[in-house]
C-alpha cells in the first residue's frame, strides 16, 4: 500500500467523506480508513500510566499506518479542534515506543516509516476570519502528531466556509482532491 486516507469525519454523508473517497479513487493504490467504521474504544481511559488492549480494528489500523508510504488525514474542524473521534484515534493507535519514542534528552524520534503526508482540513471558518482565529487544530495534527511520528513532508489544503459554500465551490474541492491523489499517485511510483 503506498497510502493510507484517514477519513476523521463521524458522518459518511460529509464533505470530508467524499473528499477522501475522491482522493483515494483518484490516487489508485490507496486505502481509506474510515474512523467511523471501526469498533473501538476512543478513550484512552487510564492515560498513559496504564495501556488498554487494542481491539482488532485498531491493530489493523496500526499495521495500515506502518505500511504506507503516505498518510493523508481529512477532518473538519470544530471548536478549534478536530472531532473527538479523530483525537480518540490519535490517543488509542499512536503509542509511545511503537509511533514515536523520546531520547534521553527529551527531543521526540517518529518511528513511522511513512514521509510524506497530507493533510485535509475542512471549516465553516471564512477565509478571511483565519487572521483571527487561527486554525489551531493545523498546528496540532501537523505538528504534534503527523511530525512527531515522523511524517516530514506535509501539505495542508484548507477548505474554509464550507457552511456557505455553493456547488461549484464544492466541485472545486472535489476536482481539487482528485487531483492530488493522481499527483501522490505519480510520486509514489518514482
Amino acid at each position: 500500500m503506498t497510502a493510507l486516507v484517514i477519513d476523521g469525519h463521524p458522518d459518511g454523508r460529509s464533505l470530508t467523506a467524499a473528499l477522501v473517497q475522491r482522493y483515494a479513487d483518484a490516487h489508485g493504490d490507496a486505502r481509506v480508513l474510515a474512523l467511523r467504521d471501526l469498533d473501538f474504544d476512543p478513550h484512552l481511559r487510564f492515560g498513559y500510566r496504564e495501556r488498554m488492549p487494542l481491539e482488532g480494528d485498531l491493530i489493523d489500523a496500526r499495521r495500515a499506518l506502518h505500511d504506507a508510504d503516505s498518510i493523508v488525514i481529512a477532518a473538519p474542524l470544530w471548536w478549534g479542534s478536530v472531532p473527538a473521534l479523530l483525537k480518540g484515534f490519535f490517543d488509542r493507535a499512536l503509542l509511545p515506543q511503537h509511533e514515536y519514542r523520546y531520547t534521553k534528552l527529551g527531543l521526540p524520534v517518529g518511528l513511522l516509516p511513512a514521509r510524506r503526508g497530507r493533510l485535509l482540513l475542512l471549516a465553516d471558518t471564512p477565509w478571511f476570519a483565519v487572521p483571527f482565529t487561527g486554525l489551531p487544530a493545523q498546528t496540532q495534527v501537523v505538528r504534534n502528531t503527523m511530525r512527531l511520528c515522523g511524517i516530514r513532508s506535509i501539505r495542508t489544503h484548507r477548505m474554509l466556509g464550507v457552511k456557505g459554500a455553493n456547488q461549484a465551490t464544492v466541485a472545486r474541492w472535489l476536482a481539487r482532491a482528485e487531483a492530488l491523489g493522481v499527483r501522490d499517485a505519480r510520486r509514489s511510483r518514482r
